[in-house]
């Protein structure tokens, strides 16, 4: 499989909520699920990121995969500010690879 190219942040986010509706895919990484589940959170609290959140910076180039990673950060329901790190497997495919609060990292919202 061919990676995806990189594409502009606004054209990542349309692309995600393609993947996030009825026409696309998500797939949960057993690394995203495991970060999760120490964060605390839930996949309905990572939705709400991937579904309200912003892509502050452009992707950045997975010199191992080829693939470009996305990092989409918003705020869960209960106002943890998070970041989901993706990428795309295909156009309606979305890949999700680790999730992290953003305070943990050392920085702010």
């Amino acid at each position: 499989m061919v990676p995806i190219t990189a594409v502009a942040v606004d054209i990542a986010l349309d692309m995600l909520k393609d993947c996030l509706g009825s026409s696309g895919t998500v797939i949960i990484g057993k690394h995203f699920r495991d970060e999760l589940r120490k964060e605390g959170l839930t996949v309905p609290d990572a939705w709400q990121v991937l579904r309200s959140g912003c892509i502050p910076n452009p992707p950045e180039c997975d010199i191992r995969t080829g693939e470009w990673k996305y990092t989409i950060e918003g705020y869960a329901p209960e106002g943890t500010c998070l970041a989901i790190v993706f990428s795309f497997k295909q156009v309606n495919e979305a890949y999700l690879i680790t999730v992290f609060s953003v305070e943990r990292k050392g920085r702010t919202a």
